[in-house]
């Protein structure tokens, strides 16, 4: 597979399901010791990866759970956050500014705050109360806020069969190679049919929305330059439908949740316009030894590593590395 180090990757994989203790063991304590509310913030793509699990909350809990911009909390501030507030907080590198700005008014209002990074030195590291730290550079976040969220849900009797699905998780490895094997002659053709492609539009719903909004800015548009529309599924038909020409690159990412017929939906009517609708269904991968019902919450991280594999091959084709920036991290803002 193209620029795949696949031990690499299972090494990185396998340190994210090991914090599953540690993980356990901070939700158990927060749980003993009282919570109103929880806020997940993140900015960028760190704050898209919140928002599966700010969706899984809302559709099984009566527990206020907000995915929050990391700048825009700290100059407007939340109403709810105080002493009983559980702020959590993930970073790659450990040095995000906006997110160390907003952990720092996190704690001056109270709240406990938990950090997942990669580099236990790190400034986000050092300055949360309670830092888990994985693998450098493993990503995405996805395992890690499943088993939090998960484990929270279930203390409260709104997960059942959380254990089991964690269980299911030591499986991961193998289950994402697998993912990632398959998917690399479907990512090799798109990048080949889209080398000269300057514009995509990318629908997705439910908790894939989160990707499509990360997938949409920090790949497509931060690290190829090129210029984006993404839609919710839900929202397609108020407005931004109205772009759909004969030619446009459509993207249309599906799960397996309760929001896909609305994505069927959007997709029907691309379809009828487009003749360049790409479907990436995570129903399409085995996912062996995941039960049915869990295969839905595994979405993001199951499209997360086929659109990596879509990203290599379209650094190849394009001859633009993942890693250039004009601004970003380069110029003072």
């Amino acid at each position: 597979m193209l620029k795949f180090n696949e031990a690499e990757f299972v090494s990185q994989t396998e340190s994210l399901l090991a914090l599953r203790p540690q993980i356990e063991k901070a939700v158990d304590r927060l749980a003993d010791d009282g919570y109103d509310n929880v806020l997940l913030v993140g900015a960028g793509g760190t704050y898209a990866q919140m928002w599966p699990y700010e969706h899984l909350a809302r559709r099984t809990s009566l527990l206020p759970v907000r995915a929050a911009v990391a700048a825009e909390l700290v100059v407007s501030g939340d109403a709810r956050l105080g002493e009983r507030t559980i702020a959590v907080f993930t970073s790659v590198s450990g040095t995000t500014d906006d997110s160390l700005r907003a952990i720092d008014y996190c704690k001056s209002r109270g709240a406990h705050t938990i950090g997942f990074t990669g580099y236990p030195d790190s400034p986000v590291a050092r300055n949360v109360d309670t830092a888990l730290i994985s693998e450098p550079k493993a990503w995405p976040f996805d395992v890690q806020l499943l088993l939090f969220m998960g484990r929270l849900l279930s203390r409260r009797g709104e997960f059942e069969g959380y254990e089991r699905l964690a269980d299911e998780l030591a499986g991961l490895p193998r289950i994402l190679v697998d993912t990632a094997r398959q998917a690399e002659p479907v990512a090799a053709a798109f990048a080949e049919a889209h080398k000269d492609t300057d514009y995509h539009f990318l629908i997705g719903g439910g908790n894939l929305w989160g990707f499509t909004y990360l997938y949409s800015m920090c790949i497509l548009e931060e690290m190829q330059w090129l210029r984006t529309t993404r839609v919710h599924s839900a929202e397609f038909f108020h407005g931004s439908l109205e772009l759909l020409e004969e030619n446009t690159s459509v993207l249309v990412f599906q799960g397996e949740d309760e929001t896909r017929a609305l994505t069927d939906r959007a997709e029907a009517f691309a379809k009828r316009v487009s003749k360049d609708v790409t479907v990436f269904d995570t129903r399409d991968y085995l996912l062996e030894g995941i039960s049915p019902e869990f295969r839905g919450l595994l979405a993001p991280l199951v499209l997360d590593t086929v659109m990596d594999r879509v990203s290599k091959h379209l650094e190849r084709v394009r001859d633009h590395s993942l890693d250039l920036r004009r601004y970003y991290r380069v110029m003072d803002y």
